[in-house]
């Protein structure tokens, strides 16, 4: 059984990674650094004490509905007890443009919140902006990536807070620890499809 998971850990390469090669070397390296940049960036926010300090339990989060933890996962199956990836069954368009369909969730979710006047703008927004930067950098020059879908949330995030700073604030807590999680399955999904197994 030990040997099973060894192997699965391997095949699933939980690196930073790199994102799809579609595009020049330079500009796979820049989305590269961006998704290690904004996985980072959520890391030490998380730090904060300004953020969630104070207003929930450590292991509450808010998990963005949606696909891209499915889209992005190697398919595995069955191989003489042990569980094996397959190469044929993964879709990595999908994959991708689920991640680019988050990202404009969080990018509109948190520029609503920025906007809105129940949030503390002297302490959130040196928070905030920051990652919201990396978000709409990704969004612009990554965009080949996602075959430049522009995938609409502001529905979703203009009804997301409330009239109410304590209220919106556990909320933007939540929200951002489940997007630090969310980030992980990204860095992941782009180094597994930049090593190419799925096309082997």
């Amino acid at each position: 059984f030990g040997s099973c998971l060894l192997l699965v850990a391997l095949s699933w390469r939980a690196s930073t990674g790199l994102p799809v090669p579609s595009g020049s070397a330079e500009s796979s390296a820049q989305c590269a650094g961006l998704f290690r940049g904004l996985l980072l960036n959520i890391t030490e926010l998380l730090k904060s004490k300004d953020l969630c300090h104070g207003l929930i339990s450590s292991n509450e989060l808010t998990v963005l509905n949606g696909n891209t933890v499915q889209a992005c996962a190697p398919i595995l199956t069955q191989n003489s007890g042990c569980l094996m990836q397959t190469k044929s069954s993964f879709n990595e368009s999908e994959c991708v443009q689920s991640i680019f369909r988050d990202l404009a969730f969080y990018d509109s979710a948190i520029q609503h919140y920025l906007k809105s006047s129940y949030y503390r703008p002297e302490i959130e927004d040196p928070l905030l902006s920051p990652t919201l930067g990396i978000i709409q950098n990704l969004r612009k020059n990554c965009s080949l990536m996602s075959d430049g879908g522009n995938y609409s949330t502001e529905d979703d995030a203009s009804t997301m807070w409330e009239k109410n700073s304590f209220e919106n604030r556990k909320k933007m807590c939540k929200m951002m620890r489940g997007f630090h999680a969310r980030t992980i399955t990204f860095n992941r999904a782009m180094g597994y499809i930049s090593s190419g197994d799925h096309r082997k």
